[in-house]
C-alpha cells in the first residue's frame, strides 16, 4: 500500500488567515504505508500511529471564524487545522498527542478541513 495524501480544501476567500501561517498546496493529511497519520499545517505537524486513532466524524459546515486557521479548544482539548468553513473531519485520539497549540498540555482530537472528507474517513476505516 502506498501513502495516501488528502490535501486541504484551500478556500481562497480565507487565504489571508492560512497563508501567513505557511499553509500551502502541499499541506494536508497523509496516511502512510507504515501506518501513521500525519497532518501538516504550515510549520505545524501532527504525527501519530493509526493505532492511536479511536474514532472520527465528518462535520460542518462551520462558521468561518470558528473553523479557519489554527486554533485550540480549552473545552475539549482539540485543535483545528482549518482552511475552509465548508466542513472537515474530526479525528479522535486514544492517547492524547503532544501539545501543538497552547490550549492544553496535550490534544484529544484534531479537526482537518481536507477536500476529500469521505476519502479520508475510508482510509481511516481501512477501506
Amino acid at each position: 500500500m502506498a501513502d495516501r495524501f488528502f490535501p486541504y480544501d484551500l478556500d481562497v476567500r480565507f487565504q489571508w488567515i492560512w497563508w501567513p501561517l505557511g499553509v500551502r498546496a502541499g499541506d494536508g493529511v497523509t496516511i502512510t504505508e507504515d501506518g501513521r497519520f500525519v497532518a501538516t499545517f504550515g510549520r505545524w505537524r501532527v504525527d501519530t500511529p493509526l493505532s492511536n486513532i479511536k474514532g472520527w466524524q465528518v462535520s460542518g459546515p462551520y462558521h468561518w471564524y470558528r473553523a479557519v486557521g489554527m486554533r485550540g479548544s480549552a473545552a475539549d482539548s482539540g485543535i483545528t487545522f482549518g482552511t475552509t468553513p465548508r466542513g472537515g473531519v474530526c479525528v479522535l485520539f486514544a492517547e492524547r498527542i503532544p501539545q501543538v497549540v497552547p490550549s492544553a498540555p496535550a490534544h484529544a482530537g484534531l479537526t482537518v478541513t481536507v477536500k476529500d472528507r469521505e476519502g479520508l474517513v475510508a482510509a481511516l476505516s481501512g477501506s
